[in-house]
């Protein structure tokens, strides 16, 4: 059965912290960032709204708001948490609420909400501080949902770019991508995440969903979201060219454009109590 959460909210690990420097280099260039990558699917946003008691949602890690942007068009009153301020200052002039801090040591000064969603950055919240803090802030079933973007190219192309950057970053988190297909890495994020929620004791059982959906890329706008993302936000000018040249290339001999199979995957589970009136 689930319990309650503890009254004290475990602290960061060191890892959390090691890790905090990555997150916080998103924020390079938060226009090509909102520009460049991808949104989630309607069906996605219909099914938490639809399964939270009330509208009112915390976004954490809200990035430029591209999430967010979308639960509020459904309804719902959005507060964003963001440890980068550059990325807050973005998504504020979109009209968005966004507190700066990191979701471990951010004060919620007592306010609650009916549902805590993640789009692409749990796996830079601390596995353990994070659920319990989620479960602090959520009224008596709210529902927490995170979810991630998996990218599946047409398998020649995914190992022509497997072959990039073994070649030029061998070591990078994007060569063990692309060589598993882009699948396994988030099957450990959902894997995590949902250990993480059991471990808080503070919600039901985790539940995953999944939605598919397909894009066209140019070869053009398959460069412009390359530098936002985590394995090239930190390497040098060089070396950022010599990967976008090889990958450029590589969508060249695939005939300048690809379609994107995508799955959006989701851990969800509801925090333990029943609503008021319920």
């Amino acid at each position: 059965m689930p319990t309650q959460p503890s009254e004290q909210t475990p602290q960061p690990s060191r890892d959390s912290r090691r890790l905090r420097a990555v997150a916080e280099s998103f924020g390079v260039d938060p226009a090509r960032y909102d520009r460049a990558r991808p949104r989630y699917p309607d069906a996605l946003v219909q099914a938490v709204t639809a399964a939270a008691p009330g509208p009112d949602l915390l976004d954490v890690g809200i990035g430029t708001g591209i999430a967010a942007r979308q639960f509020r068009a459904a309804g719902c009153r959005v507060l964003g948490v963001e440890i980068d301020p550059r990325m807050a200052g973005f998504a504020r002039r979109a009209g968005l609420a966004v507190e700066v801090a990191a979701f471990e040591d951010w004060d919620p000064a007592g306010r609650t909400f009916d549902a805590v969603v993640s789009a692409q950055t749990w796996h830079w919240v601390d596995p353990v501080a994070g659920p319990a803090r989620a479960a602090e802030v959520l009224r008596p079933g709210g529902r927490l949902a995170v979810f991630w973007n998996v990218e599946q190219p047409p398998s020649a192309l995914a190992e022509a770019f497997a072959e990039v950057y073994r070649r030029l970053l061998p070591d990078s988190p994007a060569a063990r991508r692309w060589g598993s297909g882009g699948r396994d890495g988030y099957r450990l994020l959902c894997a995590g995440a949902a250990d993480g929620i059991r471990a808080s004791g503070a919600f039901e059982e985790p539940e995953q969903w999944r939605f598919g959906w397909e894009r066209t890329y140019t070869r053009d706008e398959w460069l412009d979201q390359i530098p936002t993302t985590g394995a090239h936000t930190r390497l040098s000018p060089t070396g950022l060219r010599a990967v976008l040249a090889g990958i450029g290339a590589a969508v060249d001999r695939a005939g300048g454009a690809f379609t994107l199979r995508c799955s959006t995957l989701v851990v969800t589970a509801v925090r333990a109590g029943r609503p008021t009136g319920a």
